[in-house]
């Protein structure tokens, strides 16, 4: 029998740091050493931190966002166009979305997206809820977030034929390529996105 000999604790927090999404067992020990050689005060911090996160966070029960408040932030901010609603699939989509401060919009999180081979059918998502603010609201554009792969790509079809008889505009993110980038370094999906995407100057 092998005797292991690093301390209890270091071991069992390196064990939880690597069931953490990208952190494998020698980011999560790199992880371990730098809090073990911080203050007391640093680690007690960052516990609250988690513990704070899983008991006062919830969904927002009108975009399904995660909030402290309930509606979030973003609902009762006045400030937005509520006749333009921004659908993704998760709520660390809305994250990377309010970062650009390019939308002004308000949002609808489905909590997935469709995959068959999953066995994730719209039923799962909160596809009903979508449609029942869409009813209930004076709705201009609704903008599909989800991500350019065939799950994200077969979601927003399958919105866009549900949301399309009833007269609001459905639009989706474009694809193309990255500012700064060389077109001899896009690969040719992104290249031919980009061309299908052009706008007239």
């Amino acid at each position: 029998m092998s005797r292991s000999y690093i301390a209890g604790p270091v071991q069992a927090l390196i064990n939880e740091f690597s069931k953490l999404p990208t952190v494998g067992p020698k980011t999560a020990a790199r992880l371990v050493f730098y809090l073990l050689n911080r203050p007391r005060g640093d680690a007690q911090s960052l516990a609250d931190a988690i513990v704070a996160l899983k008991d006062r966070v919830r969904l927002c029960s009108v975009c399904f966002s995660i909030t402290e408040e309930d509606p979030c932030a973003i609902c009762t901010d006045e400030r937005r166009d509520p006749a333009l609603l921004c659908v993704v699939a998760e709520a660390k989509d809305i994250y990377a979305i309010e970062r650009t401060n390019a939308f002004r919009g308000t949002y609808h999180v489905l909590g997935g997206l469709i995959s068959p081979m999953d066995g994730i059918g719209p039923t799962q998502l909160r596809v009903s809820e979508l449609l029942e603010r869409l009813q209930g609201e004076q709705r201009r554009e609704v903008v599909i977030a989800t991500n350019p792969n065939a799950e994200g790509d077969a979601t927003a079809l399958y919105l866009s034929r549900l949301i399309a008889p009833s007269g609001i505009s459905v639009t989706r993110l474009a694809y193309g390529l990255p500012i700064g980038g060389d077109l001899d370094y896009a690969d040719e999906v992104t290249l031919a996105k980009a061309l299908e995407g052009r706008r007239a100057l």
